[in-house]
């Protein structure tokens, strides 16, 4: 076994302590990370950084995460390894009340005093339901585009997540994860060998925990789930499907994402997604070429421009730069497949922008390979408008196109979960009112 075989090895195990999470699968994540690398140095994650005493070191913005995290060499943001998602209600009846509102503020402060605002930290967010907002009896202010989760396509049939509230804690060492989960619900005494003094145990009820991952070489040590075919994925994609994404030149950017009007300036809104995924015929069926065609474009494929997971591509999927998004219709007649990069390039904005802030990840809950596709956007009509570019309906029945068939990588994801979030700005991070 070779040293990166054994490295692999490892952040597999990392990553099923945070599958299983509860006290076990910290005390698994601690001792892993305490332990030396196995090329014998010293393992970064025994590094354990401090919080943030002053909340005025800290932006307004819950969303401001790209300043805090790791770049790659190309200068794209890279995403924290370990997410951990917690869907939870108010335990009350109607509107919350101001106790509760100061005792849930007051945890997720001391969060910060107790990890640095950072990917090697804890990064957090908090975000809120249309559910959440009927508990009171005046709307949601204007200046929120909001609407409860729906199907975006004739093809779907998800469910529908109404919980009041959705906690996605990030992180590059997975205890960090595990243990401010803990914290938060006044399971531990200490985290990060602070006190834990401020919880929001008996304020709100925790409905589901959800799990994933994203980085190099751990998608392809989940080969041994539902999904995908063994020994199939790539060892240095970050995604089981092969290929990187979160280009910066196809992102949106923090500010344009941020609502900038009304009493939640500064905010933005969420979306989630569950999207399973079966790459049997992806990995066994389809060649390289037809992958690549899927994924970004013909044009890619033909002239070769995706390298390995597309490390080569830099900064930029180059969808724009090759203006494939302006041949969907004829790429669809003439070459029978449409790629899924090239359908979203025609869903950008008036300034020619993406509309979508994606920070989605792998996950295996459930013993089933699948995608948490978490996206910002300043308005959720951003995000139907971008999901009806990819839907591809008016391509579909074009050429060799279908409905899902070459139709981008529709006809390997299936949409299980949807649903819709306001990120308020820190300010007004905790339970917050309409308007």
């Amino acid at each position: 076994m070779t040293d990166g075989d054994r490295n692999l090895t490892r952040r597999e195990a990392l990553r099923a302590a945070v599958a299983v999470g509860g006290s076990a699968g910290l005390a698994a994540c601690l001792n892993l990370e305490s332990q030396p690398t196995e090329t014998g140095e010293a393992n970064r994650n025994t590094d354990r950084p401090d919080g943030t005493e002053s909340a005025a070191e800290l932006p307004n913005r819950q969303h401001a995460w790209n300043e805090f995290s790791r770049t790659d060499k190309h200068g794209n943001p890279v995403l924290a390894r370990h997410h951990v998602l917690l869907l939870a209600n108010y335990v009350g009846d109607g509107p919350v009340d101001d106790v509760d509102r100061k005792q849930a503020a007051n945890a997720f402060r001391e969060l910060e005093e107790t990890y640095r605002w950072a990917s090697d930290g804890l990064l957090f967010t908090v975000g809120y339901s249309p559910a959440y907002f009927d508990r009171y009896d005046e709307p949601l202010s204007e200046s929120v585009d909001l609407p409860r989760p729906a199907a975006l396509a004739p093809f779907e049939d998800p469910s529908f997540d109404t919980p009041d509230l959705l906690v996605h804690l990030a992180s590059d060492r997975a205890s960090a994860v595990l243990e401010a989960k803990q914290a938060l619900f006044g399971e531990l005494e200490t985290a990060n060998g602070s006190e834990v003094t401020e919880t929001i145990d008996g304020i709100v009820e925790l409905v589901d925990r959800r799990t994933g991952f994203i980085g190099p070489g751990l998608p392809a040590e989940h080969d041994d789930v539902d999904g995908v075919p063994d020994g199939a994925v790539p060892k240095d994609a970050p995604l089981f499907m092969g290929f990187k994404s979160g280009f910066v030149e196809n992102q949106a950017t923090e500010n344009s994402v941020t609502i900038t009007e009304g009493p939640f300036a500064g905010g933005t809104t969420q979306h989630l997604s569950l999207l399973r995924t079966e790459l049997d015929q992806w990995y066994n069926q389809d060649s390289r070429e037809q992958r690549v065609a899927k994924m970004f474009s013909a044009t890619h494929a033909a002239e070769d421009l995706v390298e390995g997971v597309g490390d080569n591509l830099g900064d930029s999927s180059l969808v724009s730069e090759t203006g494939v998004g302006d041949r969907v219709s004829d790429d669809a007649f003439e070459e029978g497949v449409v790629g899924h990069a090239q359908k979203l390039a025609r869903a950008r904005d008036e300034n020619g922008d993406p509309r979508l802030l994606r920070r989605d990840f792998a996950t295996v809950d459930d013993g089933r390979t699948g995608v948490h596709f978490l996206s910002l956007q300043e308005s959720i009509a951003d995000f139907i408008q971008t999901r009806s570019a990819m839907n591809g309906t008016d391509v579909a029945n074009v050429g060799g196109v279908g409905t899902k068939n070459n139709n981008g990588i529709l006809q390997y994801i299936t949409t299980v979960r949807r649903g819709n979030y306001l990120l308020p700005p820190r300010s007004k991070r905790s339970f917050p009112r309409p308007s």
